[in-house]
């Protein structure tokens, strides 16, 4: 019968101390604990090819999950970023909509106006369609007017009508003015002498 190897004869007189103390119990404790039980001839001969190529086999529903969940938080991502992305870095939101109608002077013109979320509290876009509208001479341009409390309060931007006759136009603008409850627009022309706000050709269609 073999016997085991002192401490000492393991790491000589070097390490004294508390390490060394800490050392003896580890050692002890494996004298203790005695050797590890030996390997049954199956564990001891290895994996075969046909374990291996089982566990494979096994493996793959695992791996098609992983795949199928990766590409799942692709298109999330990808498709929120495509989203917040829209228009200029923000999620665009109609904050006002409304249908505007003609006045007598083109009681057959109609457009409709979308204001935009704004970025900066500020600005706001704002997308108007009119069809009708006739073409105005030159140096002439329609113009579009916030209307508070039955009063025109501001422009918020000028635009053309070209062609020969009434024509369908659809601009780009901006209100940079802050928003209030009740809030709406009208579109004019100048009047004679080429006076401004001059005269209503489109005002929100009447409930």
């Amino acid at each position: 019968m073999s016997r085991e190897p002192t401490l000492d004869e393991l790491i000589g007189d070097d390490t004294t101390g508390e390490e060394r103390q800490r050392l003896q119990r580890v050692h002890e404790q494996l004298l203790d604990a005695g050797p590890p039980p030996e390997l049954t001839p199956k564990l001891e001969a290895g994996p075969t090819l046909g374990t291996t190529m089982g566990k494979r086999r096994r493996s793959r529903p695992r791996a098609l999950l992983l795949i199928a969940a990766a590409l799942a938080i692709f298109l999330v991502f990808f498709g929120g970023y495509g989203v917040g992305n829209h228009g200029g870095g923000t999620t665009k939101s109609t904050v006002v909509s409304m249908e505007l109608e003609g006045t007598r002077l083109v009681p057959h013109a109609a457009g409709a106006l979308r204001v935009w979320s704004s970025r900066d509290g500020s600005n706001w876009p704002m997308t108007l369609s009119v069809s009708g509208l006739p073409k105005l001479p030159p140096r002439n341009y329609y113009e579009v007017y916030l209307f508070r409390h039955g009063k025109i309060l501001g422009s918020c931007g000028a635009f053309s009508v070209g062609g020969t006759g009434a024509s369908d136009v659809t601009v780009t603008l901006t209100s940079p003015y802050p928003l209030e409850q009740g809030d709406s627009w009208v579109v004019t022309r100048p009047g004679p002498g080429g006076t401004e706000p001059g005269q209503m050709v489109l005002r929100p269609v009447q409930a």
